[in-house]
């Protein structure tokens, strides 16, 4: 299984989850954002690190496709672990605007406002 993620290196804390892209395109990339900073390859093996605890898979798992030296990545995920399609789903879905890592709201779904 393939995925396209965009990579934020140096941010304050690792995180997986939300959407680079318009929300009706097939490309939107899923957003990895990592600590690393983006020199001799370490936010590109955070990444790979990060995308594997996403989904439940060993870090040898994942492989790099293309983007060695990119923030637009393809990572392929083999074998591709139970439940992953859906995983993707869930992760690209928590992402409402371009480029922004969204967390699971906090408050009360039923006392939530939009």
């Amino acid at each position: 299984m393939r995925i396209t993620v965009r990579v934020r290196p140096g941010s304050s804390r690792t995180a997986v989850g939300g959407r680079y892209g318009d929300a009706g395109d097939a490309s939107a990339a899923l957003v990895v954002a990592v600590t690393q900073r983006a020199v001799d390859g370490a936010a590109t093996a955070a990444v790979m690190a990060a995308v594997a605890r996403a989904f439940g898979a060993r870090t040898r798992d994942v492989h790099l496709v293309t983007g060695e030296r990119s923030r637009t990545k393809v990572l392929e995920l083999d074998p591709v672990p139970p439940g992953a399609p859906e995983r993707l789903a869930d992760l690209l879905g928590l992402g409402t605007s371009v480029g922004r890592i969204v967390g699971r709201s906090t408050l009360d779904p039923d006392t939530e406002r939009p």
